[in-house]
């Protein structure tokens, strides 16, 4: 069994990374009855025995004794990392798995980057090789952070080179949120650019979810639950602290948003940790997705789409299900894919769901769906006998799909009104090590991106090629 790191950098990073851990406990809380610690939990989660002094030894069979996250906590504030240490998760985590700074990034990325990269190297360098070591095969780096704001953009980035460097051989996914156009960071076209070109260059991938989508989706549960997302909770959502008492968490408005991306990143990893009759490994979906180093943009769509037992939404049938990850409505970034071109699409099934049911709705959608000329069965697909709480069933499928080329162009546009105007371009290049080449090198690597996907879209009209094949005589 192999395990995963999940490093949440800045203050999006850090309540999304909140809700993750809090579902992750949740969700092996339903499946693990007994309360031993076995190879799903040690994916995600140390056990260690508190009793012994420093940090604790861990133990590897056995009841639970105490779970640790296997996570790193970055942010240059400390408000968010203060309010989960006195939060119900205070005890998954440790203070040697901490790094914070007071003053914050200030919106800029070269703040970030430049600034508390080189001060903090070191540090975030020696906590993630702790955490390395604690782990017996460790696969992935989840990296969670915004693109947007200073720190998590600036810092975020800096971390996918460090990771580059001194882990080369352990998978980088990235689920980088992306702003909405009305965001209130003035900056964040300047932050989400450069942020972009390291996210080119050192990620293996990134799952981009974009602000305005998250928000239209809960806009959407909102007028399902009769604009009662809050009375819908169940008074069952608890977490239970390793000291025996229970908490109610408590609920933000950025919650319900976070949820969701929280639930993308249980449902990626379900086959890692639960049975399941078509098992999907995480180095599976760098493999089969990304035919082109750069290309490693994978848009994401969930169904049911608040797949927390919160809210009284009626079952989606089998089918329907699959129908909605393919429509637009349920993307996690704006994009339609059944208007664009795929170059590779996973299918990641939860619950009580046939190998025939999945067989059965790829044939009957893939009429309606273009997929590059040499790859027309581009499909991969997983069954995870574990669902999500609360739910008989869920997918999420990730398309590598030329459907995220406007996000792409339309980030570049709001850049380019700021930077022609040389607007708050002072402010980064007064920090020591940025230079202005920078910003020219960030949209030249932006340009060089939708160049590619361009390319890909003019062979959209391209018959199939017909490739033969082999003849077995019977």
């Amino acid at each position: 069994m192999t395990q995963s790191v999940v490093v949440q950098v800045g203050q999006c990073g850090n309540q999304i990374g909140c809700c993750f851990w809090d579902l992750a406990l949740r969700e092996h809380a339903a499946v693990n009855q007994k309360g031993i610690y076995d190879d799903a939990l040690s994916s995600f989660f140390r056990n260690v025995d508190t009793r012994v002094g420093g940090d604790g030894s861990s133990i590897s069979k056995g009841r639970i004794s105490s779970l640790k996250a296997r996570a790193v906590l970055i942010d240059m504030e400390e408000g968010v990392v203060n309010e989960i240490l006195q939060g119900p998760l205070r005890d998954v985590f440790d203070s040697k798995q901490l790094i914070t700074d007071i003053s914050g990034s200030g919106n800029n990325w070269a703040v970030g980057h430049k600034v508390f990269g080189s001060l903090y190297r070191e540090q975030i360098l020696e906590k993630l090789r702790k955490s390395a070591e604690q782990c017996d095969c460790l696969q992935c780096f989840f990296i969670i952070h915004s693109m947007g704001g200073g720190t998590g953009s600036g810092l975020g980035t800096f971390l996918l080179k460090v990771l580059e460097d001194e882990f080369p051989e352990v998978y980088r996914f990235v689920t980088a949120v992306y702003p909405s156009s009305e965001d209130d960071v003035i900056t964040s076209p300047y932050n989400s650019m450069l942020a972009m070109k390291e996210l080119n260059e050192h990620a293996d991938c990134v799952l981009p979810i974009d602000n305005q989508s998250l928000f239209d989706i809960i806009s959407k549960i909102d007028l399902v639950t009769s604009g009662k997302l809050g009375a819908a909770v169940k008074p069952k959502s608890l977490v239970t602290t390793n000291v025996g008492t229970v908490t109610k968490c408590p609920k933000k408005p950025f919650d319900a948003m976070n949820n969701i991306v929280a639930n993308l990143l249980l449902s990626l990893t379900s086959s890692a940790r639960f049975e399941g009759s078509l098992n999907m490994d995480l180095n599976e979906i760098s493999m089969n997705l990304v035919p082109f180093p750069q290309l490693h943009y994978l848009v994401s769509s969930l169904t049911p789409l608040y797949t927390l037992a919160d809210v009284n939404i009626p079952p989606r049938r089998l089918d329907q299900m699959f129908s909605d990850a393919f429509s637009k409505d349920h993307q996690l970034i704006q994009a339609d894919p059944r208007h664009s071109l795929y170059l590779a699409c996973a299918l990641i099934v939860r619950g009580n769901v046939q190998i025939s049911d999945l067989r059965r709705n790829i044939e009957r959608l893939k009429p309606a769906l273009h997929f590059v000329s040499w790859n027309q069965e581009g499909w991969k697909t997983s069954l995870c006998s574990v669902p999500p709480v609360g739910h008989s069933h869920s997918l999420l499928a990730l398309a590598n799909n030329t459907c995220v080329k406007p996000t792409f162009m339309e980030l570049r546009e709001r850049f380019m009104r700021l930077y022609k105007k040389k607007a708050h371009l002072h402010h980064y290049l007064q920090v020591d090590g940025m230079e202005e080449c920078a910003f020219a090198e960030a949209v030249s690597s932006l340009s060089a991106l939708i160049q590619e996907y361009n390319e890909l879209d003019a062979t959209k009209s391209m018959p199939a090629l017909d490739v033969p094949r082999l003849s077995v005589a019977l």
